[in-house]
This record gives C-alpha cells, sequence and structure tokens, in this order.
C-alpha cells in the first residue's frame, strides 16, 4: 500500500480541556497520512484517480474550525472518519500537535484508523 501525506497543516480553533482554552482561538499543527493504491492515479496522471491530499486539508480545516472539543483525541479521531470517507483511502493517521500550551514542549496526539 502506498502513503499520500501532508505535513504541518495550521489552523486555528477553539479546542481544549480549560474553558479558557475554548475562548481564545489556538493554533493546531495536523499531519495526514493516509494508505491508498496510487497505480491508477501514477498511471493516468489524472487526479480524479488519486487521493488528493487537499481534501484532507479541507476535512481537517472543517474539524478545527466547528465545533470544540475537549480532548485533542476527539479532534483526530473526527479528522479521520471524515478522510475515511473517500473510498480510496484504506488507513489514516492523523497527529494533532497544540503548541504554545505548555512552557516547554509540545503535546500532541496521533490516532490510527481504518475501513
Amino acid at each position: 500500500m502506498d502513503k499520500v501525506f501532508v505535513d504541518n497543516v495550521v489552523l486555528i480553533g477553539r479546542h481544549g480541556v480549560g474553558d479558557s482554552e475554548r475562548e481564545t482561538p489556538r493554533e493546531f499543527h495536523i499531519d495526514i497520512v493516509v494508505d491508498v493504491d496510487t497505480t491508477s492515479a501514477a498511471a493516468s496522471d489524472d487526479i480524479a484517480d488519486a487521493a488528493d491530499y487537499r481534501d484532507f486539508v479541507e476535512s481537517a480545516r472543517v474539524v478545527v474550525e466547528g465545533s470544540s472539543c475537549r480532548l485533542i483525541e476527539t479532534l483526530a479521531h473526527k479528522i479521520a472518519e471524515r478522510i475515511l470517507k473517500d473510498p480510496k483511502v484504506q488507513k489514516v493517521s492523523v497527529t494533532v500537535r497544540k503548541p504554545k500550551i505548555l512552557p516547554v514542549g509540545t503535546p500532541g496526539v496521533t490516532i490510527v484508523r481504518a475501513r
């Protein structure tokens, strides 16, 4: 199985356990990796045959800019669910990082979902 990915998508949302985290928009950094068969797309050189990473970014944007979640695990899961609606995608890995929330380090989570 091949992989298509997009790294370091920076989106702004209102997510977090504390009320103050949900009141103030914050950055979320997202990496998405999908398992797909790229054989048809490679042979045709046609975007219609490809799993389009622009669609993955749009899925992440809709979720991050949408309703607030308390946990980044929930945020990552919702992004993965949307991406798995693409019938070309067999498996997806979503990493969500929440920078600037701790004085040192960047917390995050990676989830993997498959059909």
